[in-house]
């Protein structure tokens, strides 16, 4: 019998119905093929193939629901260090985690037109949830996380996404846009012998919208994975805290527990008092913390405290010092006179930085030098170049 031609037609334009709806479709289609619970190196976006990103999907992803994303920005166009560092976090507790491979230092434009797509490419694909898509990003890439932030309106594409927070390792605000207060939750990482070292302290010290800023040792570098497990669950903790996500009362008892804990066992009075302070400022909507208040006041009142603070800001003023008296010597860094002068102070500083003891003092010095080394890296300048070759460069890892 020959074949009715009527119900073939009709069953092929059913068919192709289904594939554009299955391509129009978040969570459908595009998405099927991509592996869940390891990193994808490279995804290129459909709308625009020479926009590509490193991608991880939990091994619960499924598309009958939607889930937070968090859309990452390396400062050298490496997905894949950015995706690493949160894919445990990503997997714990249900994230997709995209970062972008075009993304680097140098002209706005390539970041921002990085961000739109990668953008536009993971809401298009799969059931996000618009109200908690998070950026982040290492130095120049947390410049642009907290750009688009800042305006997200630079993203907007078919759809545009709340940020819901940054996770902001070794950088903070792009030049001119510091704020005392924003929108979003942030989340910021930073060495102990990292050039922006201050930067990030001074943000700590002086945002008054949620935040907190953990120091680690090491240099400018992404955040270890473990403290990005820890950024996505205190971002969990802010959700809650905003009526974004359902509590969940055995997470944030939890997470209160392991915080309180820590703070118990901190010996510096310093450190110790900021931390009281950071917790109830985190927990405020969700636990009691007037116990908690109580401890941080009775600690500033010490001695001890107050020398510190004291020895802190002391420490800061130098270092600013040493910073201006290494930019003042380079203005005149063509002269021999010159050029013998800053190669006076940066051996005074080698010999510092390679001290024995893990002092402030060392510390302060391998932060001046790798500050040193870095704005100066564009010059021609071959003595120069000599010098700085002395001076180990934190790469980021």
């Amino acid at each position: 019998m020959p074949p009715n031609r009527n119900a073939w037609s009709a069953r092929r334009r059913l068919t192709s119905v289904g594939l554009l709806l299955a391509l129009l479709t978040p969570g459908t289609g595009l998405a099927q093929d991509l592996p869940r619970g390891r990193i994808v190196d490279d995804v290129p976006c459909v709308d625009d193939q020479a926009q590509r990103y490193s991608l991880y999907l939990p091994s619960t992803y499924t598309a009958n629901r939607t889930w937070p994303v968090i859309l990452a920005f390396d400062a050298g166009g490496r997905g894949r260090r950015a995706v690493e560092r949160y894919q445990a976090g990503a997997e714990r507790y249900g994230y997709i985690v995209a970062g972008s491979n075009n993304s680097r230092n140098g002209p706005w434009k390539r970041s921002l037109d990085a961000a739109k797509a990668m953008t536009a490419d993971i809401t298009g694909r799969f059931p996000v949830d618009l109200k908690r898509v998070y950026t982040a990003g290492m130095s120049g890439g947390a410049r642009v996380a907290m750009m688009v932030a800042l305006h997200p309106e630079v993203i907007a594409g078919r759809v545009r996404p709340e940020i819901a927070g940054v996770l902001a390792s070794s950088a903070g605000f792009p030049l001119g846009e510091f704020r005392e207060s924003v929108g979003f939750p942030i989340f910021g990482t930073v060495g102990t012998e990292d050039f922006n070292y201050r930067e990030m302290t001074d943000l700590d010290q002086t945002l008054k919208s949620p935040h907190r800023v953990v120091v680690f040792e090491g240099g400018h570098t992404w955040l270890p994975s473990e403290l990005a497990t820890e950024a996505i669950e205190w971002m969990e903790i802010q959700a809650m805290s905003g009526g974004m996500r359902p509590r969940d009362q055995a997470l944030v008892d939890a997470h209160f527990k392991r915080r309180t804990a820590q703070a118990d066992g901190l010996t510096s009075g310093l450190a110790s008092m900021r931390e009281w302070q950071s917790i109830a400022r985190d927990f405020r909507e969700l636990k009691n913390v007037s116990e908690l208040d109580q401890r941080a006041v009775a600690l500033s009142a010490q001695a001890d405290v107050k020398a510190a603070l004291d020895a802190e800001r002391a420490d800061a003023e130098r270092e600013d010092a040493m910073r201006a008296a290494m930019a003042a010597l380079l203005e005149d860094v063509d002269t021999n006179p010159g050029f013998a002068k800053l190669q006076a102070e940066v051996s005074a500083l080698l010999r510092q930085s390679q001290e024995v003891d893990n002092s402030s003092s060392r510390r302060m010095a391998r932060r001046v030098l790798s500050s040193l080394r870095a704005a100066t890296a564009g010059m021609r300048h071959p003595d120069l170049k000599a010098l700085f070759k002395q001076i180990p460069m934190t790469t980021p890892r």
